[in-house]
Order: structure tokens, then sequence, then C-alpha cells
């Protein structure tokens, strides 16, 4: 669970209640359905109008993918692949065919296959690339889900209020109807702008940088197989690996080695 997003979703509830009872405490006059009709259904649609089927279907298991913060331990992970290094050099390349079975990451399952399979280096790099090019480009697609409806939440909160304006102007000739109309009218526009400001495009941003995360663990991997494949002496292959981490996770990872090994 992402911590981050759960806490941020709430505090942005949290903001519009305070925010309504500081003015008044009236919540009925800003829960209109027909209004959150128009918002919530309408940018759902346009969304699915935008994007592939694939993708604009599963808009709710893209926001819910964005609560869950997925499992990254990169210390476990340049440990590993230094003692696949040192497998490889003692006991030949070959030899990570017994550890296949047991590593659960589909992209390290798969270099490694290729390695063992005598797949050429070059080769290799260009079959992995291209799998994690599509790997972003997945991710992107999600992303641009959120941010279309995102996009469109606002706009349909535009028209909620164009059509409560009109049916307002429907009865000029009573006075007093004008100013609860004109409320209710609004609320589709607050409506809209929550939802985009406060869930989709938030939602979208976290997937994005999200994105960056991962992909960096799958080039820490692929450069990983490949210094394995050249034969590399394992201590090379940890100093590349700490190269790509930020210099708390390079510290943190440092003060666990120096840990385990005293």
């Amino acid at each position: 669970m992402d911590l981050a997003t759960l806490m941020g979703l709430v505090l942005v509830m949290a903001a519009l209640l305070i925010g309504i009872m500081t003015g008044g405490g009236d919540f009925a006059a800003f829960v209109n359905i027909p209004s959150l009709f128009i918002t919530v259904v309408g940018s759902i649609a346009a969304t699915m109008v935008a994007n592939p089927k694939d993708r604009a279907f599963k808009i709710i298991n893209i926001m819910l993918s964005s609560l869950k913060e997925p499992r990254m331990n990169y210390p476990e992970l340049i440990r590993t692949m230094v003692s696949f290094s040192e497998k490889a050099r003692r006991e030949g390349l070959l030899s990570l065919e017994e550890n296949l079975e047991n590593i659960e990451d589909p992209f390290m399952k798969k270099a490694l296959q290729l390695v063992v399979d005598g797949t050429d280096p070059d080769l290799l790099r260009n079959m992995m690339e291209t799998e994690m090019e599509l790997f972003e480009n997945e991710l992107d697609g999600q992303a641009a889900v959120l941010e279309s409806a995102g996009a469109y939440a606002p706009a349909f909160g535009m028209i909620g209020t164009l059509i409560g304006l009109i049916q307002m102007l429907k009865s000029l000739n009573n006075p007093e109807t004008l100013g609860p109309s004109m409320a209710v009218a609004l609320i589709t526009t607050l409506y809209g702008a929550v939802l985009a400001n406060g869930v989709f495009l938030p939602m979208a941003e976290k997937l994005k940088k999200r994105k960056d995360t991962l992909v960096m663990e799958k080039r820490m991997i692929l450069e990983a197989v490949l210094s394995i494949q050249a034969g590399e002496n394992p201590r090379i292959l940890e100093e590349k690996l700490k190269s790509f981490l930020p210099e708390k996770e390079k510290q943190a990872y440092e003060a666990a080695s120096q840990e385990a090994a005293a």
C-alpha cells in the first residue's frame, strides 16, 4: 500500500470538509447526485473514447494500482546479481540455469535465460531494451488514461454548470429560486475541479514517477546480466550497480554490507 497516495486522498477530503464546515457546515448544499453523475460518468465516458479499450476499460484498476507501492529492494537486487556473477565465474554461465526457476522477476528471468542459451550480447541487449520500451509504453499508457480523465473532469463540470444555468434561466420569473439554482449549477464545476486536481491528475503523476523508478530497476538488471555474460569481476559489477542508486540508498547498502562483513 502506498501510504503517501492514500494519505494524500484523505487530506484532500479533509481539506474540503474543513472548508465546508468553516463556511457554515451545510453539507447537504454540496451534495447533488445529477451533478455528480454528469461529472463522473461524463469524464469516464470521454476517457473511454480517447483511449484504447484495453486501457480505458481498466481505469478503475489503474486508479487502484496507484495505491499499491511496488516492492523494490535495491540492496537485495545488488546482492542477488553479485551472487549470480560469482557463481558464473566459478562454475560457468550454464550453472545459472539452476537458479532460473526461483526467480520471480520475469525480466530478470528472461535476461538470464538468454545468457544461459548463449545469446549474442548485442542481441540480448536489443531484446531486453525492447522489453523495457514496451514496459515504459504500457505505464505511459496507464498514466495517459488518468491524464485524460483529469482533463475531461473540469470540462464536464463546466458542461453540468451550463445545463444548470439553462434550467435556471427558465425560471427567471421566480427570483426566489435563482440563488439556490445557481448554487446547484456551480456544484458541478466544483466536482470537476476536485476530481481532476485531487484525484485523476495526482494519480497520473504518481504513475509517471513510479515508471522512472521501475525502469531504472530493469536497467540495473540488464547491465548486471551483461556484466555477468562478459565475465566481469563481481566487485566491478557491484560498483556499477551502486552507481545507479541515489546517495541515501547507496549509503544504506554500504552500511548493510559492512554490517554483514563484520
